[in-house]
């Protein structure tokens, strides 16, 4: 059986996050974090086999370069206990060639996240599971506050709701299962 796993948390400055950090690490680059004055370098780290920002047809063009997008996230938040970033990782199925697990988290990521106008910064990883094989994930970085061409707007409150967060549980199970149907495997979450 294919296995099944989304989970969500938010990076918040109350316990010490940083936005540009978090992004330097999941992508495996260098990045200069403004607000902190400090330079992250990730870029040893192995096993990130791809990553991407994908954002609204509309927004400033520093909003799909990485470290300008994030250290713009930090600028926008005034407040020192201030939610600067959401991450959603979910699981991709062993069974799915890996030029399909973009593809599907491409698709997942508009739809869901996108279409609703976040920005999402995604790293494909993986690493190798208890049982010896590969465990590819994803993680997908989301902005919190609402994007135009003028910069960040209001955080929108709506992106929190428990339901929403069910609903996303549910998509990617669909999602995920319509990939493996389609390469005609057995396999379902």
């Amino acid at each position: 059986m294919a296995i099944y796993h989304l989970s969500a948390k938010l990076f918040s400055r109350g316990n010490n996050h940083s936005a540009v950090a978090a992004a330097a690490y999941r992508s495996a680059e260098k990045l200069y974090d403004e607000r902190q004055d400090k330079t992250l370098d990730y870029s040893r780290k192995q096993r990130v086999l791809h990553t991407e920002i994908i954002a609204p047809d509309i927004v400033p063009k520093w909003a799909t370069e990485r470290e300008a997008l994030w250290n713009n996230v930090e600028a926008a938040e005034k407040r020192k206990d201030a939610q600067v970033a959401r991450e959603v990782e979910v699981a991709l199925p062993r069974e799915l060639p890996p030029d399909a697990h973009q593809i599907l988290i491409r698709e997942f990521v508009q739809n869901e996240f996108i279409s609703r106008g976040m920005i999402a910064d995604v790293a494909i990883h993986e690493s190798i599971a208890g049982d010896g094989a590969t465990n590819p994930h994803a993680h997908i970085m989301l902005t919190t506050r609402e994007i135009t061409l003028e910069g960040f707007g209001k955080k929108n409150r709506d992106w929190n709701r428990k339901e929403l967060m069910e609903a996303w549980r549910e998509s990617w199970a669909t999602h995920t299962n319509q990939y493996l149907e389609a390469i005609h495997s057995d396999q379902r979450i």
